[in-house]
């Protein structure tokens, strides 16, 4: 059987994020539906994470068999005709059978965007947070380089997520690149930066892996730090704390994109 390397792109607005749910819209979902329609064939795709609600990607990984003997680029070209504009197959590749797009990744990037000016325009306002308050990109940048290396994130995870009964394999949105020893917070930032581009600020993180929510309560916590209202060096004693409360809130979904996953093992 055929096994496949997908990379897909995405607006992730009108989906109820990556996974499968009965009922509901999902980006999983409907690509299966797409493949059903070209095959025939009652297959799941697995995603390299499950992004949550709202969340976009540039750069999502998706691996399937097919029994179907089709050529890679009638297989792309057919997915990007029946499936919605909202979705696009960027590319198509023949792997091992031994390749998934989860558990092969060894590193994933994210980026934020946040577009600061009192008016957003329409045409962007979907993939931002239209964040108003004036922010310090200096300090934002001072905090995020606190958070580079190995550290435990359960004051950056999701209020919902349960370390003593979930494993790595069950976080919702951004699962570890690499396999992970179960219940652990633990993840490895290998870059973590703010810059200023086109009129936005853009926070880009490259990880080992995330937890459930973890890339939007980083950002929410640098924003309190370019508002002012927690120092950029505060962030060591939020680490260490491992309290959810210590950190900021939670940034709004919309901004967040999956850029790349990385599958070389590092150096």
């Amino acid at each position: 059987m055929p096994h496949w390397k997908l990379t897909v792109a995405y607006d992730g607005t009108p989906y109820n994020g990556w996974q499968i749910q009965p009922g509901l819209p999902t980006i999983q979902g409907t690509l299966a539906h797409a493949l059903h329609r070209i095959t025939g064939e009652t297959v799941l795709p697995q995603g390299s994470g499950r992004t949550d609600t709202g969340v976009h990607a540039l750069g999502q990984i998706a691996s399937v068999s097919l029994a179907s003997p089709i050529p890679a680029s009638n297989l792309q070209r057919a997915l990007n005709h029946i499936l919605p504009t909202s979705i696009r197959i960027l590319s198509v590749e023949a792997v091992p059978d031994d390749f998934h797009a989860r558990h092969s990744a060894r590193r994933k990037t994210y980026e934020y965007r946040i577009a600061p000016q009192p008016v957003c325009l329409p045409t962007i306002a979907p993939f931002v947070w239209n964040c108003t308050w004036p922010l310090d990109l200096s300090a934002m940048q001072q905090a995020a380089g606190h958070v580079v290396g190995a550290h435990d994130f359960t004051s950056f995870a999701a209020t919902d997520h349960d370390l003593a009964t979930r494993n790595a394999s069950e976080e919702d949105d951004d699962e570890p690149a690499a396999p992970q020893p179960e219940k652990t917070a633990f993840r490895t930032i290998f870059a973590s930066t703010w810059h200023h581009e086109s009129g936005l600020f853009i926070y880009r993180v490259t990880g080992s892996g995330f937890l459930h929510h973890m890339v939007r309560n980083l950002v929410g916590t640098f924003v309190d730090v370019g508002r002012g209202r927690t120092p950029a060096g505060a962030i060591p004693a939020i680490l260490a704390s491992r309290a959810r409360a210590a950190a900021g809130p939670t940034a709004p979904p919309q901004g967040l994109f999956l850029i790349e996953v990385d599958y070389t093992s590092p150096k």
